[in-house]
């Protein structure tokens, strides 16, 4: 293989001074910047492919099944999953697991009906087209959590059709948290005696199970399966997450394909073999001990964003357990340099490990200079 001309090394060059630049001012989406997986590049020369089952033995060897199933367990052993009865794989990211997560629902419960508020993720309603599933939308409250009298009285009209809920653990933009126990109260007092909870645990799948006094979301509160990003808190430079589901449910759509000599029980074919190292070279490296102390510090860092703003005059808000801070919409300047995501009138950052006092001191002072000059216009 030959060198790159000199115009095509100057070009990947400048990329990467432009992505290194643009790093530095990444305060509006959940994922970290910390991470050093250089130990693993050398791993980048092999065609690895995770085609298949992850618990089941393929023709294609070159993957890293071993190391995922160890990250799956990680995980299940994190979400109080049953050891002997779950099931999971890595995945793309959170948007495939809740695609997984509503695919499993759906063969299950082909009658179905889909229950998401208004805060949910935008690709739940792109995977919800792509399966045909009939679906509604309830409203949310002002925290982004799903009303819950709304979901009420519509699953009561309803009632004759099996529900299917998409349940929030942390929405895009204010980190709301849907409250498992009261959804399986209404399903209990409308006797509702088949459904299904999904949880979109992209974020907060890896804050909440450390803390002490974290709301119950995961299997131990009786959901079905649940999606959480690996790139977000944990931090990649490959996008990916974790589907983990009840095995007795996937074992009823898992199909044995002769060609690659395994189950085809995921939903793309080929599957990302590399991300399963960097997430269980993340694990051993911090363990249960070190993710704990990042959330507490990025739960800190949050609330002093807050503070900080609210000495600025400025009316920024966060949930509880949340490292989403929210805050009035400012000028496009301001959004453009530090990246920030918008709804309507409202904008947020997100504090991850990357963030320090110092970083939320220039965030906030921008913020609050840009807001001042919009209201002398």
């Amino acid at each position: 293989m030959s060198a790159l001309s000199q115009d095509k090394q100057d070009r990947l060059d400048a990329l990467y001074r432009e992505v290194e630049r643009e790093s530095q001012t990444f305060v509006g989406y959940p994922c970290t910047c910390v991470f050093d997986y250089s130990e693993l590049y050398r791993f980048l020369k092999f065609p690895i492919n995770n085609v298949g089952d992850p618990f089941a033995p393929s023709t294609y060897r070159v993957n890293t099944k071993d190391l995922e199933r160890e990250v799956l367990a990680w995980f299940a052993t994190l979400t109080h999953a049953d050891p002997e009865a779950f099931w999971g794989y890595i995945t793309n990211g959170g948007s495939e697991g809740n695609l997984y997560g509503l695919y499993l629902a759906r063969e299950l419960m082909p009658e179905g009906m889909v229950y998401y508020s208004e805060d949910t993720h935008y690709s739940v309603s792109k995977n919800l087209r792509m399966l045909k599933m009939p679906n509604i939308m309830i409203r949310s409250l002002p925290t982004g959590e799903i009303d819950y009298d709304d979901l009420r009285e519509t699953i009561r009209i309803h009632r004759d059709i099996p529900p299917i809920i998409m349940a929030n653990i942390g929405t895009t933009m204010k980190e709301g948290i849907d409250d498992i126990a009261a959804i399986r109260k209404i399903l209990r007092e409308l006797a509702i005696h088949r459904s299904y909870i999904h949880c979109d645990a992209a974020l907060d799948g890896m804050i909440l199970p450390f803390l002490d006094d974290a709301p119950a979301w995961d299997f131990a509160a009786g959901v079905d399966s649940l999606a959480i990003s690996g790139h977000k808190f944990i931090g990649s430079p490959i996008p990916c997450g974790i589907a983990l589901a009840k095995k007795s449910n996937v074992d009823r759509i898992a199909r044995s394909i002769e060609y690659v000599g395994t189950l085809d029980t995921t939903v793309t074919g080929s599957r990302n073999g590399i991300t399963p190292i960097f997430l269980w070279y993340a694990i051993q490296r911090y363990g249960v001990e070190g993710f704990a102390a990042a959330a507490r510090r990025c739960l800190a860092l949050a609330q002093y964003a807050v503070d900080r703003f609210r000495s600025l005059g400025i009316e920024a808000w966060k949930n509880p357990h949340a490292v989403t801070v929210v805050f009035p919409r400012p000028p496009e300047e301001v959004l453009r340099h530090w990246q920030i995501a918008v709804k309507d009138d409202i904008a947020h950052i997100i504090c991850m490990s990357h963030f320090d006092r110092a970083l939320i001191d220039r965030i906030t002072d921008d913020v609050a200079h840009a807001l001042q000059q919009e209201a002398q216009l």
